[in-house]
């Protein structure tokens, strides 16, 4: 005999929480088998060049739309945008963390873990070289929240330190 049917309506936090990270896994698996699709039918290069497309639009998209629902004003500074960064989609499968210089004129961001990353190396491959493609999305989305916003990578795979993910920095416009 199967359970009772289960409705979002009616699901207590705890339900809700594992429904919200179901989401950004069926999300980020979406994501991966795009480009695996991609890769195969057009090759690497071309799928890199499909996914940062697809991620200049996504990333201007989510940060509106975290914007809208969390209130979180238009060029709101770094101030927001480390509001913003910590409600992506990312942020409930990913480990990460925000880090401000001592005179907050720089906002840092890590990916502490990755599951494609993590994914890649448990069957023993190479990183995914997603520093171009994060380029975009980052600095995309930061400028979302606010136009003024500049975006450093700081490391990213292909070129991280041995085991680490990604790391940019932001800053104002002067």
């Amino acid at each position: 005999m199967l359970p009772p049917i289960k409705r979002f309506d009616v699901m207590d936090r705890e339900e809700l929480l594992l429904a919200l990270e179901m989401f950004a896994k069926n999300w980020l698996a979406h994501d991966g088998c795009w480009f695996l699709a991609a890769e195969e039918q057009y090759g690497m290069d071309a799928a890199i060049a499909l996914d940062t497309k697809s991620w200049e639009r996504f990333a201007a998209v989510e940060a509106r739309r975290i914007m809208s629902t969390f209130e979180i004003p238009e060029n709101g500074g770094l101030a927001a945008l480390e509001q913003a960064l910590h409600l992506r989609l990312y942020s409930i499968i990913n480990k990460q963390h925000t880090r401000w210089s001592e005179d907050r004129s720089r906002l840092s961001f890590y990916m502490d873990i990755c599951r494609v990353q993590e994914a890649r190396r448990r069957k023993g491959l190479d990183d995914f070289p997603c520093k171009s493609v994060g380029v975009v999305e980052f600095s995309v989305f930061a400028r979302t929240i606010d136009t003024r916003i500049v975006t450093r990578c700081i490391h990213c795979p292909p070129d991280a330190p041995e085991g680490m993910y990604c790391g940019w920095e932001f800053s104002i416009a002067e």
